[in-house]
């Protein structure tokens, strides 16, 4: 399986995430070709890039059960059926601001003083601080080619 890292190997490792329903899904990609290409949808919003790792899909369930995650398998070719779905293949066009992901999570792991992974970086942000038309028109385009 392929996995979006962030800063992989670092003590600021994260994984990429999305918030589907309240849940916090992890997705995992059979072709490292659809985790590239989301990675690179990611990047088109100014979001830090991710770095394709392939995993055992054992090891990132395992990880995802203890964190209290949802891993979702994305088959290679996969053709979504509602909204919910396609955000396996799209990242949502709103994201958390993660600018200062890597402080909060070495003052969460300070306090909780445990070494683990920081919180992940994908969720929700205010649809309001895509303000950037060209960037938006952008996004459009990189929409239409899906």
């Amino acid at each position: 399986m392929h996995v979006l890292l962030f800063d992989p190997g670092s003590d600021q490792e994260g994984i990429h995430s999305i918030e589907l329903a309240g849940r916090t899904v992890v997705l995992l990609f059979e072709d490292p070709d659809d985790a590239q290409r989301y990675a690179g949808l990611l990047e088109a919003q100014d979001f830090p890039v991710p770095v394709v790792e392939q995993l055992e899909r054992e090891e990132i369930e395992l990880f995802c059960s203890q964190a209290g995650y949802e891993a979702r398998f994305v088959p290679a070719g996969f053709l979504p059926n509602n909204d919910e779905e396609r955000m396996l293949i799209a990242p949502p066009q709103a994201n958390m601001d993660v600018s200062t992901w890597k402080e909060q999570a070495a003052a969460a792991d300070a306090t909780a003083g445990q070494d683990q992974n920081p919180a992940d970086p994908q969720a929700s942000r205010d649809p309001a601080a895509i303000k950037d038309p060209e960037l938006e028109a952008f996004r459009r385009r990189l929409e239409g080619l899906l």
